[in-house]
């Protein structure tokens, strides 16, 4: 007979296991932990051998848990994205019921709290059952609710461990079938009652136990199949519960095809809690009365960006989720970082305002729409508070999805918001948002608002550059390709005159006009220096992030004190300590007097220059500046109150198409944006309200000449049109 060989090889194992595991259980039972111990026969030596090299105790450690961010809903902080590795939530005593506490010991072990570690008369009949079954194990592995724990504790650190060869090789020791693996789960549990009580062995099981479905632990289980913390579980329910971790693959309440085979444990438990005097005979009628489909509420065990379901909030999540495995409260080390975010437990608080972002959101996807088939159109909006750098609104056209193979055009895994590192976006030509910079440092140099330049078309170099003549041919257009002639720098920023701004920084060191923008943080998005020639004081040559313009205008909103982007303003670690979020950096960058002239020249882009019709009128102050670039390429509007400025940008993610030919002219391309801004801001400012800007100082200069068009002579009158027909940028 072929099978009789392994048959009998198979016996002779499990009898040498019997063998041992007796020899053992009698060394546990004379010595307890003590080693050395003489015990006759060559499989009791070898198990004392084995038995000596263990170590005596193992931790109950930290486990692995769910990472919860949050954001603002209603002056409130609310969850709205959970990420993790195991889908657990760790609780104390008193969150779990007793029904459930019930349950695990009448289930697993009903002598847990007479018997010791191990259970001699268990592990005997076990190791009996082996041996006549002719395989180890056949008979069950007589292990106590503490030897359990032990396993699972043995599994949960080999899948905590970073190298995958590591964790798989961990997890195999951890699980085998073997005789060594018992006796040293039999060592490690009569460690841990020498270190913890009954009651936190018993706690520990249930919060570290798998119960299938990706779900780990009592709370998150109770949570996922009845819609319900774990104080609050019926006898039925626990019952339910605890009947799954045995076989969690075919008795978990993720699916109706396996309820009778949890209902047939479950009925065996609720039989032994009326046995052990924990339940009534009365409510062991009605518990096995109860189906199992009644109790079941699945609640989704949402996990990931994706999953999130706050309207406009998934790039924030991706980005969160990115930025919060470099911050020093999470460890020293990119590698311990990495762990620890792993292990989880964190509460990680963000700066994001959900109610304004849903606002945001259905502006740019009406103004910008995602499906659009012509060209890749993008569309952003970002807010960030002018005094604390905090960023209240991110979000974008292009909904999330960094699945493998993405959900089509109107989805994708970058973050047009943000910079390359954190959002793989390489950033877009700022246009005439960039001329800010040119008018500050202009009146840093000592030049007047009221100072004028002649802006006639022509070539204006040379240029200077860090102190050298640059002679490269620089003749830009305006946008109407008109000669404004002679016009003041407040006319000229309220109007986004291209010739004006360049005859105001051919008097200035294109170097300096440079710096001036860095100072306010602005740089390259795809980590590249920010160039200095003549063609990047009108927004050309350089690529920046939607966030990092509406921080540096919020600089100038806020009286020239600027204050870095932040994200995350606390975080909260498993163990409940408050641990340290984005510090708010903020320095004064530009002289008080300097920053109020250039407040009171950008107030005029709203009250009679090229964003005109992007005015809320509700009162509070605003400053601004319009920005388009060659051929309508790239579409901006970046302002704001004294307390908040928003960055609109409508324009190309990828190609060169003139979104002037898509949408019939410059008026209905250019109130994209306008009307974007308009109505994201109007809503902030109904939140935040807003505080005049500071005046400025006045400037005692003679009338300037008499310019060559009627509408040019009062800096304040509007344009021939208020869809911004003189917003200029590159051409």
């Amino acid at each position: 007979m072929p099978h009789e060989p392994h048959r009998l090889r198979s016996a002779l194992t499990a009898l040498a296991g019997f063998i041992a595991l007796s020899a053992v259980a009698g060394l546990l039972v004379s010595v307890g932990v003590a080693p050395g111990v003489v015990v006759a026969g060559r499989a009791a030596g070898a198990a004392a051998t084995t038995f000596d090299s263990i170590p005596e105790f193992i931790e109950i450690q930290k486990l692995q848990q769910r990472n919860v961010l949050y954001a603002e809903r209603g002056g409130e902080q609310v969850p709205f994205a959970t990420l993790y590795s195991e889908n657990r939530v760790t609780v104390g005593w008193d969150d779990v019921a007793q029904t459930v506490k019930d349950a695990a010991v009448a289930g697993e072990d009903h002598g847990f709290y007479e018997h010791g570690a191990v259970d001699l008369t268990s592990l005997a009949r076990a190791a009996a059952g082996s041996a006549l079954s002719r395989e180890l194990g056949a008979a069950g592995g007589g292990s106590t609710l503490t030897m359990q724990l032990v396993r699972n504790i043995l599994v949960a650190q080999a899948e905590a461990l970073d190298d995958p060869a590591e964790r798989k090789a961990a997890y195999k020791k951890a699980t085998e079938l073997s005789t060594s693996r018992k006796i040293a789960e039999m060592k490690f549990a009569i460690g841990l009652e020498k270190r913890y009580t009954k009651d936190e062995i018993l706690l520990a099981y249930l919060n570290i136990a798998y119960f299938g479905d990706n779900t780990y632990g009592v709370e998150a289980a109770s949570q996922r199949y009845f819609g319900k913390n774990a104080k609050a579980l019926a006898p039925s329910e626990a019952a339910s519960l605890v009947a799954t971790v045995q076989n969690p693959e075919r008795r978990n309440l993720s699916s109706a095809s396996h309820y009778k085979a949890n209902k047939a444990r479950r009925d065996v438990i609720l039989e032994a809690m009326h046995e052990h005097g924990k339940i009534s005979a009365a409510t062991l009628g009605k518990a096995k009365a109860k189906t199992v489909r009644s109790s079941v509420h699945l609640t989704s065990a949402t996990q990931g960006c994706l999953a999130v379901g706050e309207i406009g909030a998934r790039q924030w999540c991706d980005l969160i989720r990115r930025m919060v495995k470099t911050m020093p409260a999470l460890g020293e080390t990119t590698t311990e970082r990495e762990h620890n975010w792993r292990l989880g437990g964190y509460e990680i608080h963000t700066t994001l305002d959900l109610d304004l972002t849903a606002t945001a959101k259905q502006q740019v996807d009406t103004y910008a729409p995602k499906d659009e088939v012509r060209y890749d159109l993008g569309g952003v909006v970002v807010s960030v508070e002018a005094d604390s750098g905090r960023v209240i609104v991110m979000t974008q056209n292009k909904d999330f999805d960094d699945t493998r193979d993405g959900g089509g055009p109107t989805t994708t895994a970058v973050n047009y918001a943000v910079d390359q590192k954190w959002g793989s976006s390489t950033g877009f030509q700022p246009g005439s948002t960039y001329k800010p910079f040119t008018l500050i440092d202009w009146l840093n140099k000592g030049h007047l608002l009221g100072e004028t330049v002649n802006a006639t078309p022509r070539d204006f170099s040379p240029m200077r550059i860090c102190g050298a003549a640059d002679f490269t041919t620089f003749d830009p257009k305006n946008d109407d390709f008109g000669n404004p002639g002679t016009v003041t720098a407040r006319q000229a920023t309220a109007r986004s005159i291209n010739t004006a701004f360049a005859a105001m920084a051919q008097k200035l060191d294109l170097c300096d006009i440079r710096d001036v923008a860095a100072s306010l943080g602005v740089h390259a998005a795809d980590g590249a220096d920010l160039v200095a020639y003549p063609s990047s004081v009108i927004g050309s040559g350089n690529t920046v992030a939607p966030v990092t313009m509406a921080a540096a205008f919020a600089g100038i909103a806020n009286g020239g004190v600027y204050c870095e982007p932040i994200y995350i303003d606390s975080i909260v670690d498993g163990d409940g300590k408050k641990l340290a979020g984005h510090r708010s950096h903020c320095e004064r960058v530009m002289d008080a007097g300097v920053a109020a002239k250039v407040a009171s020249a950008m107030q005029g882009v709203f009250t009679g220059g090229t964003a005109t019709s992007a005015n809320p009128r509700d009162g509070v102050p605003i400053l601004g500046k319009t920005g388009t670039t060659d051929h309508a390429e790239q579409t901006w509007l970046v302002g704001g109150s004294s307390k908040v400025v928003t960055a609109s940008w409508v324009g190309n993610i990828s190609g060169h198409q003139n979104q002037y030919r898509i949408y019939g002219g410059y008026g209905a391309m250019n109130q994209q944006r306008l009307t974007i801004w308009r109505n994201v801001q109007a809503r902030i400012n109904a939140v935040y309200g807003g505080d005049a800007f500071a005046a400025p100082a006045p400037e005692y200069i003679a009338p300037p000449p008499a310019p060559p068009r009627a509408d040019d002579a009062d800096d304040d009158a509007p344009p021939a049109d208020d869809t911004g027909r003189s917003d200029s940028a590159e051409e």
